[in-house]
């Protein structure tokens, strides 16, 4: 290959260029070209820009695919999302690594929160249970022998006033 390239060759290879995919002769060859000709030279700052503001926009409509991501999430793992939806989030989590990780946190703290919850519920329910059953014994023993006596009392006490009255009226 002879050390000039032309200009059309500049254009054919400037893609491969900023894509770093070719060989370091050859890109020297098109830096030097880009250094002596103005047309190529502006073509190749056109071509950075507009592929930066691509990126960009990209960039921006993937932040934006990802806040939804974001905000939907919970909804989706407690199946609160309508199917459409539900496919959107499938697929943010099998192209991006990132929204997979999120999920995965998502997921984690949902279990850690439900095994705290049925940890809690559980012993809740065994204390709740021990107390009544406690309080039960209590009542049992404390006022059933309260209960014998004052109905025993109570039986003397009519007897004695019926016997009053018996006595009275003879």
């Amino acid at each position: 290959m002879s050390s000039e390239l032309t200009c059309n060759q500049v254009i054919a290879l400037i893609g491969f260029y900023l894509e770093n995919k070719l060989t370091p002769k050859l890109k020297k060859h098109i830096e030097n070209h880009l250094q002596i000709c103005p047309k190529c030279k502006e073509l190749y700052m056109n071509t950075i820009a507009k592929s930066k503001k691509k990126t960009d926009f990209e960039n921006n409509i993937q932040d934006k695919q990802y806040q939804n991501f974001k905000n939907n999430l919970s909804a989706y793992i407690d199946n609160e999302l309508d199917a459409k939806e539900n496919l959107r989030i499938k697929k943010m989590v099998i192209t991006n690594p990132t929204a997979r990780k999120e999920m995965e946190k998502m997921y984690n703290l949902k279990q850690i929160m439900h095994n705290s919850y049925e940890k809690f519920k559980n012993e809740m329910k065994q204390d709740y249970t021990r107390t009544i059953m406690n309080k039960l014994l209590i009542v049992e023993t404390k006022t059933e022998p309260f209960y014998k006596i004052a109905a025993i009392f109570s039986g003397m006490i009519t007897l004695i006033v019926i016997g009053f009255i018996v006595v009275l009226n003879l």
